[in-house]
C-alpha cells in the first residue's frame, strides 16, 4: 500500500486522517463502516486510481487515526455529512462520486438527498436507500447486537474481558457470517464466537494487525457512538428520493438481508420508490465484507458505475 499517501486534515475542530491515491479530475470518496478504517476500502482504492480517479478514504471521526468527536454525546450521522463536505472543499472538488459500506451508506444517501449537486453518483455496499423508522428492530430478540450494545455499559463490560485484538477479530468473524448476532439471555455477543474460529480466508494476519493497531488507538466507544450508542436525528423530510444515479451491491450471504423486511424491500423493487436511477448487483456468496472477501468483482462494478456516469 506505499502508493497510498496518507495527511492529516483539520476538519469542523478535528484532525482527520485521510488517505489518497490518484490524481484524476474525478474523485471517489469513500466511506467505511464498523468495525473498519479507510483500510477496508485499499482494494477498491487501487483500482479506481489505476483507472483514472482520484481515491480519498477517511477515518471518520472517531475512527482510526483521526480524532474523537469533541462531544461524542452530541455525535450524529450529521457529523458524517458535514465532514464529507469539507473534504471537498479542502481538496476543491466541486463533484465527487460517493461509495459508502454498512453504515457509511447512509451519510452517502444524506449528502445525495442534501447537497444532490455536488454528487456525481453514489454506489452502496450492502445497504439499500430507505426511510428510517425507530421501531423497525423491535421484533428482533433482545440478544440482538445492536440493542445489547445500544445498553448503556454491556458492550463495554463485554469488550473488556478481551483484549482489542480478540475484540475485533470476534466482530468481524460475526458480521462475516449470514446469520444475524444474537446472544441467549445468558451470554453476551463476544460469547457467539468461540476462540478456535479462524478468520475469513480473505483476511490475512497482516490486514488484522493494521486493524488491531487503528482500534488499539481508537478504541471502540468513540467508534460505536453514533451508530449504536447515540440518539438518531428526526429524519423530517417528507418524501425522500434519490435523483443521483445509484449502483447496490449486495451480498447474497449477507447478514442484513436477515433484518426484518430488508431482503423482500430490495427484491420486491420497492427500494426504487425512492432511489429510481437504480442499478442493483448481487454477488451471491458475498458477505457483509464483500469488497475485501471479493475485491476484483466489486473494483469493476464500481469502475463500471463511474465510467457510465462521468461526464
Amino acid at each position: 500500500m506505499e502508493e497510498i499517501q496518507h495527511k492529516f486534515v483539520g476538519i469542523r475542530g478535528v484532525k482527520l486522517h485521510i488517505a489518497e491515491i490518484g490524481t484524476g479530475s474525478s474523485a471517489v470518496v469513500f466511506i467505511h463502516g464498523f468495525p473498519e478504517i479507510w483500510y477496508s476500502w485499499r482494494h477498491q482504492m487501487l483500482a479506481v486510481a489505476n483507472a483514472g480517479y482520484h481515491a480519498i478514504a477517511p477515518d471518520l471521526r472517531g475512527y482510526g487515526l483521526s480524532e474523537h468527536h469533541r462531544g461524542p454525546e452530541k455525535a450524529s450521522f450529521n457529523d458524517f455529512v458535514e465532514d464529507t463536505i469539507c473534504i471537498l472543499e479542502y481538496f476543491q472538488i466541486e463533484k465527487a462520486f460517493l461509495v459508502g459500506k454498512d453504515f457509511g451508506s447512509w451519510p452517502v444517501y444524506l449528502l445525495s438527498l442534501l447537497h444532490p449537486t455536488r454528487i456525481a453518483g453514489v454506489v452502496s455496499l450492502g445497504v439499500p436507500f430507505f426511510v428510517p423508522r425507530p421501531q423497525r428492530y423491535k421484533e428482533l430478540p433482545e440478544g440482538f447486537y445492536i440493542t445489547r450494545w445500544k445498553e448503556p455499559g454491556r458492550a463495554e463490560t463485554d469488550f473488556g474481558r478481551f483484549d482489542v485484538k480478540t475484540v475485533w477479530r470476534n466482530i468481524y468473524i460475526l458480521f462475516s457470517r449470514s446469520e444475524i448476532p444474537i446472544a441467549e439471555k445468558d451470554k453476551e455477543i463476544m460469547d457467539l464466537v468461540d476462540p478456535s474460529t479462524p478468520l475469513p480466508p480473505w483476511l490475512s494476519n497482516e490486514d488484522l494487525a493494521v486493524y488491531t493497531t487503528s482500534y488499539e488507538k481508537s478504541g471502540f466507544d468513540s467508534p460505536m457512538q453514533v451508530p449504536y450508542k447515540g440518539l438518531r436525528e428526526d429524519f423530517d423530510m417528507d418524501d425522500p428520493k434519490v435523483e443521483v444515479p445509484v449502483l447496490l451491491i449486495m451480498g447474497g450471504k449477507d447478514y442484513f438481508l436477515k433484518f426484518p423486511g430488508i431482503e423482500d424491500y430490495i427484491t420486491s423493487g420497492k427500494v426504487k420508490d425512492y432511489v429510481s436511477n437504480l442499478d442493483m448487483k448481487t454477488l451471491q456468496d458475498g458477505t457483509h465484507f464483500i469488497q475485501e472477501q471479493f475485491p476484483d468483482q466489486v473494483n469493476q462494478l464500481i469502475i463500471n458505475f463511474l465510467e457510465k456516469h462521468s461526464c
